[in-house]
């Protein structure tokens, strides 16, 4: 698949461009590699041509043109174009794709969409960055050397006079993308649709960003495995890459912005705000929100709604499922059972023939009530009822010993984030412990403060299933997450708590039924003795 990058130069250095396709660079700073006797290095397997002019006097040529005409005199001008096409890795060997062959494309490129400019065609096969894939770069002068036929993409008429600057608006360069698209079909190469926004837009600058803070931390964690700690991240991530993350964990949980929203403020810190139909992104240490639009279409606001949608949906269907597959779990509502009172037990019964009478009374709603409850709830027999209970009971102590089996966590996870404070208050202690002269005195000063370093790095070691030290904002992330969830757990006891405390009303009120019943029938037979106390 060929893509398409331009960059944009305001250096007057004509010549740096020229030193860029010739020799080999160093491609995140920029800077020109050396050999052994401290001279450049030539690039191997290169394809260098001019149009409008000499390739190797493209410089002076370009220089030549602008003191003629005036232009690109000032610092801010834009006085070159580089236009970079890049070809599939698989075109080589499934589409034959030659260097010869993408010289010659890229030649016919620069004479259809840049015509009459100085113009150099240059193309490398040995692959950008080791990738392995044959790109052509094409640097032009922005100012035009010759007059040209007028053409459909030119907006405006000096676009085809000379002296005129190259103008590249978003219409121009869709065509550009368009006719690059053209060419590869038209030559059989693997090709993807450029014009469809990509999925994650990764910028020139936030490319190299990423590769001058990947070399940056490389140099950290030697150091850090030189004093015997494992490095706790490997992988640089910009700005942009941390805010993408952040946006993609919260976005597969959330079912609508409002949760969205509340998620990434209290997970990361980010405010997100939705503003003539776009979302907009503010991290904690920036003033200045980030456009959803530079990070990619799976964070602008139509993909996003859409995904709260399908979470919504998805969730609405698990419930459904789950309710059906437990009856017990479906979601009941609370009746105003009350138990049955003893009156064989109830002292004050047996002390006042009225207020015996008021229970007798209250005992048999309740006796109506739980007989009406059984017929509503669906129990066809006593054993039912008692079955129903039972599973309730386990399933209220799986979900006190799930929640109790979270505050464990929380309370290591507490602990961590003790260490963890106790470790950065004194690193930077230790870290001049090792760098000191005399460790023996230094030590000796600051005794305290060292141990408490060394104590905390050990635990926090063990504490790690990878032996690396988390950062406190992954701690507390994740300290949020198990506060939320032991909320549930608890809400979730809590319900089956009352609905056992239900059922175990239920039944004791029935045993109340059955011994009612068997009391009376054995009163019959058996009259009551003088003694025994009369209600």
């Amino acid at each position: 698949m060929a893509i398409l990058k331009h960059v944009a130069g305001k250096s007057a250095d004509y010549g740096a461009a020229l030193d860029y396709l010739k020799y080999e660079h160093d491609e995140v700073l920029k800077k020109p590699l050396l050999d052994a006797n401290g001279n450049w290095v030539l690039r191997r397997d290169i394809l260098l041509d001019g149009i409008n002019c000499e390739p190797e006097l493209f410089d002076v040529e370009c220089e030549m043109l602008n003191a003629q005409y005036h232009k690109n005199q000032n610092y801010d001008e834009i006085k070159t174009h580089h236009y970079l096409i890049s070809f599939d890795p698989a075109d080589k060997d499934e589409c034959g794709l030659t260097g010869e062959r993408a010289q010659a494309i890229g030649m016919e490129y620069v004479k259809t969409n840049f015509p009459g400019h100085q113009a150099l065609v240059c193309t490398h096969m040995d692959g950008h960055n080791g990738s392995g894939n044959i790109h052509v770069h094409i640097v032009i002068n922005s100012l035009r050397k010759l007059d040209v036929p007028q053409k459909s993409f030119m907006e405006r008429p000096i676009d085809c006079k000379a002296g005129y600057k190259h103008h590249l608006t978003k219409d121009y360069l869709k065509h550009l993308q368009q006719s690059l698209m053209n060419i590869c079909m038209r030559e059989n190469l693997n090709q993807v649709d450029l014009l469809s926004p990509s999925v994650n837009k990764i910028t020139q600058q936030e490319y190299y960003a990423r590769q001058r803070g990947q070399i940056n931390l490389d140099k950290l964690n030697a150091e850090l495995i030189a004093e015997g700690f494992t490095p706790m991240r490997t992988k640089f991530q910009t700005e942009k890459d941390k805010l993408r993350d952040s946006i993609t964990a919260a976005a597969k949980r959330a079912k609508s912005f409002e949760e969205f929203s509340r998620q990434l403020q209290a997970e990361s810190g980010i405010s997100v705000k939705d503003h003539r139909g776009r979302f907009s992104y503010l991290l904690p240490n920036r003033e200045k929100y980030i456009s959803a639009r530079t990070l990619g279409t799976s964070f602008d606001r139509n993909h996003l709604l859409m995904l709260f949608e399908s979470n919504a949906l998805t969730a609405e269907r698990e419930k459904q499922q789950w309710s059906v597959a437990d009856p017990i779990a479906v979601l009941y509502i609370k009746s105003n059972l009350r138990l049955v009172v003893n009156l064989q037990d109830c002292v004050k019964a047996q002390q006042s023939r009225a207020y015996a009478q008021k229970v007798k009374i209250s005992n048999l709603q309740q006796m109506a009530n739980t007989i009406v409850y059984i017929q509503q709830h669906g129990y066809d027999s006593y054993d039912e009822l008692k079955k129903a209970r039972d599973e309730l009971s386990a399933k209220m102590s799986d979900a006190r010993n799930t929640a109790k089996s979270t505050d464990a966590d929380l309370k290591r996870l507490n602990e961590q984030i003790h260490y963890l404070g106790q470790y950065l208050s004194t690193k930077a202690t230790y870290k001049e412990f090792l760098q000191a002269n005399n460790k023996k005195i230094y030590r000796s000063e600051h005794q305290e403060e060292i141990a408490k370093y060394e104590e905390a790095a050990q635990f926090l070691k063990r504490s790690s299933p990878d032996g690396t030290i988390p950062t406190m904002k992954d701690l507390r992330a994740e300290k949020e997450k198990l506060l939320s969830t032991r909320a549930v757990q608890y809400e979730s006891y809590a319900y089956f708590k009352d609905y056992y405390h239900e059922l175990q009303t239920a039944c004791q009120n029935v045993d109340m039924i059955l011994d009612t019943g068997h009391t009376q029938q054995h009163s019959r037979t058996h009259p009551k003795r003088s003694h025994e106390p009369s209600l």
